[in-house]
C-alpha cells in the first residue's frame, strides 16, 4: 500500500474512511508485484490496481465490503481451469490479497497513518502487517523507522506480547536497511500467541543515488536513462560554462565543485552509483581515490583501456591498492558496441542493473542462467 502513499496519505489527513487491498504473496506468473494495492474510499472512489485488470473488480467489492463490516480479509486469487471468464487470473499465476479497511477509530489507523505520511514525505519506513494467523490478528500492523532516526522508531504493535513486537521490529527494520519488502515467518513459540504468523513488510526508501561526474554530452545521455531507472541523478563538475541547466534540465541537482571535494561533502550509502565521466587525470585520480573507498554499490570510470591502465598506474602511486582498485569498473559499461552518447548510456545502465541485480551480461538466447536474479529478501523463520 506505501506505492499509494501520496493519495492515501491525502485521504487520511482529510479523515476519510478507505479500505487498502494489498498483495502480500505471489507464485507463478503474475503481473502485479507483491506490494502493489488498490485503495477504495467511501464514495468509491478507486486508485492504484493489484492485477493490472484480472481481478480489480472482485477486490473493489471486497474494500467495499471491507468498509461497510470493518473486518480485514486475505483472498486467493487464481486461475480457474474450469471457467476461463471466472475471477482468476488468466496468466496462470496466484496471488494473495490483503483487505483492511481503515476506518475513524480503527486500532491500525494510526500506525498506517504515520507510515503513509513518512512515505509520501520520501522518508525510509517499513510497514509490518499480519497476513496469516489468528482471525482476530489479521491486519494489525506496526512501523518501524531506521535506526537513528530522531522520532518514534516503532509506531503501533500487534496487542501480543512486547517480545513479538520487538522480534517484528528488528526483521522489519533488516528488511528497511535494504529497501526490500518481503515476508516474515515467526513460529508458534515466537509469536506468543499459540500460532505460527506471517507478517508482510512492506519497505520504502527515499531514491537510490546516481552522481554523475563530468559534464559532458554522454553525461547528459546518462542523466535521461538515471532518471528513467528512478534514480536521483546530480551531475558534478568544477566548469561553470559546462554544468549548467540548460546543459543538463533532467538532472534533479547540478553542483559546480571539484568532485573529490564534492565527494567528500555529500552523503551517499549502499545504493548510490558513481560515474566518472570526466576522462581528466586532475580530476579522475583524487575522486576515485576516495570513491574507491566509500560503501557505494557502483564505481565505474570513462576512457579506453590504455586509458585505465595509465589511470590505475596513477592511483596505486597514491594508495589504491589492488583490492580497491578491483572495484574500479573501467572502461565502464557493458560491450554493446556502444558509439553514440545514448547508445554509451545504455551501456552503462546496463553494467550497473546487472550489478545491482546479479546479472552477467550475457545474452538469455541459449543461456542456462535464471532471467531474474531475485535479490529480494527470502521469507524469514524467526
Amino acid at each position: 500500500m506505501l506505492d499509494l502513499a501520496e493519495e492515501l496519505h491525502r485521504w487520511a489527513a482529510q479523515g476519510r474512511d478507505f479500505a487498502v487491498a494489498t498483495v502480500v504473496a505471489v507464485s507463478g506468473s503474475a503481473p502485479r508485484r507483491p506490494g502493489a494495492a488498490l485503495a477504495v474510499d467511501g464514495d468509491g472512489t478507486a486508485i492504484g490496481s493489484v492485477s493490472g485488470g484480472c481481478v480489480e473488480s472482485a477486490v473493489y467489492e471486497l474494500c467495499r465490503q471491507a468498509l461497510q463490516d470493518g473486518q480485514p480479509v486475505l483472498e486467493r486469487f487464481g486461475y480457474s481451469d474450469d471457467d476461463a471468464f471466472a475471477v482468476g487470473l488468466t496468466c496462470g499465476g496466484v496471488i494473495e490479497v490483503l483487505v483492511v479497511p481503515v476506518r475513524a477509530g480503527d486500532p491500525a489507523r494510526p500506525v498506517l497513518a504515520a507510515a503513509l505520511g513518512a512515505a509520501a514525505a520520501g522518508e525510509a519506513v517499513a510497514l509490518a502487517r499480519i497476513v496469516s494467523g489468528p482471525a482476530r490478528l489479521l491486519g494489525r500492523a506496526l512501523a518501524v523507522r531506521p535506526a537513528g532516526h530522531p522520532g518514534t522508531a516503532v509506531e503501533g504493535g500487534f496487542g501480543v506480547h512486547p517480545d513479538l513486537d520487538r522480534t517484528a521490529a528488528a526483521e522489519a527494520r533488516a528488511l528497511l536497511d535494504t529497501g526490500r519488502t518481503g515476508t516474515l515467518e515467526i513460529g508458534a513459540r515466537g509469536s506468543r500467541c499459540g500460532a505460527p504468523l506471517t507478517l508482510f513488510v512492506e519497505s520504502v526508501v527515499p531514491p537510490p543515488r546516481m552522481i554523475v561526474f563530468g559534464a559532458i554530452d554522454f553525461a547528459s545521455a546518462l542523466v535521461r536513462v538515471g532518471r528513467f531507472l528512478g534514480y536521483r541523478v546530480t551531475v558534478c563538475d568544477a566548469r561553470p560554462v559546462f554544468a549548467t541547466r540548460a546543459r543538463f534540465p533532467d538532472a534533479d541537482e547540478i553542483v559546480v565543485d571539484w568532485p573529490h571535494r564534492y565527494l567528500e561533502s555529500t552523503e551517499v550509502d549502499a545504493r548510490t552509483v558513481l560515474c566518472v565521466l570526466t576522462h581528466d587525470a586532475k580530476f579522475d585520480v583524487p575522486l576515485l581515490r576516495l570513491a574507491l573507498r566509500l560503501p557505494v554499490a557502483y564505481v565505474g570510470a570513462m576512457g579506453s583501456r590504455r586509458t585505465h591502465l595509465d589511470r590505475a598506474g596513477k592511483l596505486r602511486a597514491v594508495g589504491v591498492t589492488d583490492a580497491e582498485l578491483a572495484r574500479l569498473r573501467s572502461p565502464i559499461g557493458l560491450d554493446l558496441g556502444a558509439r553514440t552518447p545514448e547508445e554509451t548510456a545504455l551501456s552503462i545502465a546496463a553494467e550497473i542493473v546487472a550489478a545491482r541485480r546479479g546479472g552477467t551480461g550475457v545474452s538469455l538466447t541459449g543461456a542456462h542462467t535464471p532471467i531474474h536474479h531475485d535479490t529480494r529478501a527470502a521469507p524469514a523463520t524467526v
